[in-house]
């Protein structure tokens, strides 16, 4: 397949701020297009530059005002499709509603795979994201899916941050974690210890159990998605009371809803580390404690790859250079 040219645009006002990280680090420009609001709150976008025959890549944001911002990717989208994009590609460095990708209980709606269905008719050949929160979701898609991983890059900080790694526990918050926990403890050559929890209701933990000794260890309590962190902070206090020196968390989304970070400030964490797939430059101003990991590099070189028709599979084992 011969495309005229590669063209990156940011699917959202959202997203601008990766999107320039990527474009630097590629050495690409970033296309304009315009991005606006009618009276009655309809979204207009105007795409300015000439995507006919282009391999489009259009980088969208999945948190903070979730609707509006899939609302304008999408739009995004469907504009490149009818002015004779070749190929469009949709970076969304988090999935927007991941947590509905099941029918939980009567009457719910499946609304990760109604996503799914929005980015595939609107015109997207190609989907790229990081850290799916079940990785089951790439089966609601009948077009190519390519999840990265946070992984390397946790393990990369580590290495780099850490002495004395054979002191070091890493916690799975809950069972669905367990794998991502142990994948990272491996590759540290540190222990292992899980958290067992019941939920009574979505964002409210009833119970923990702690499984594992963690006592005069340093911990790091390593999840997908911290939201308004009050299962986090929990965890957190739950290894601190085990015995532990100090606790740590890295999570490879910082959605950081409500008052999240005055939990956080207010917690037992000593650090609490994210990668850059969500917009937390002014939460970091009032959070001494927050720690970001760029990932437009991981991006950037996946976009490149894609666009020459080489294998991202290297990305899910090693951060580019």
């Amino acid at each position: 397949m011969s495309f005229s040219g590669m063209k990156i645009f940011a699917g959202s006002l959202e997203s601008q701020d990766i999107t320039q990280r990527i474009c630097k680090r590629l050495g690409e420009p970033m296309q304009e297009c315009g991005i606006s609001r009618f009276a009655n709150q309809e979204t207009a976008v105007e795409v300015k530059s000439s995507v006919r025959g282009a391999d489009v890549f259009i980088v969208g944001c999945g948190n903070g005002e979730v609707n509006d911002n899939l609302m304008e990717l999408l739009i995004l989208v469907n504009a490149c499709k009818y002015a004779s994009a070749k190929r469009i590609t949709a970076i969304l460095p988090i999935y927007p509603y991941s947590r509905q990708d099941k029918k939980d209980k009567s009457r719910a709606p499946i609304t990760a795979k109604l996503v799914a269905n929005m980015l595939t008719v609107a015109g997207c050949d190609h989907l790229i994201t990081m850290d799916l929160h079940a990785s089951q979701i790439q089966g609601f898609f009948d077009i190519p899916v390519d999840n990265l991983y946070g992984e390397p890059a946790f393990v990369n900080y580590i290495k780099t941050h850490f002495k004395g790694l054979e002191n070091l526990i890493i916690v799975s918050p809950d069972a669905g974690g367990a794998k991502r926990a142990t994948s990272i403890a491996d590759e540290v050559g540190a222990g292992f210890a899980i958290i067992h929890k019941e939920r009574k209701k979505a964002n409210e933990v009833d119970r923990m159990t702690l499984i594992g000794d963690v006592e005069g260890k340093d911990c790091i309590i390593v999840d997908d998605m911290a939201d308004t962190c009050g299962t986090l902070c929990k965890a957190a206090e739950k290894v601190k009371d085990a015995g532990a020196t100090r606790v740590f968390a890295m999570v490879t989304h910082g959605l950081f809803s409500r008052d999240a970070v005055e939990k956080i400030n207010a917690s037992c964490l000593h650090r609490i580390v994210v990668t850059s797939t969500c917009p937390c430059e002014d939460k970091r101003a009032s959070c001494e404690k927050l720690d970001v990991i760029d990932v437009a590099p991981i991006f950037a070189e996946a976009i490149r790859r894609t666009h020459n028709g080489e294998s991202i599979s290297h990305l899910f084992r090693h951060v580019p250079l």
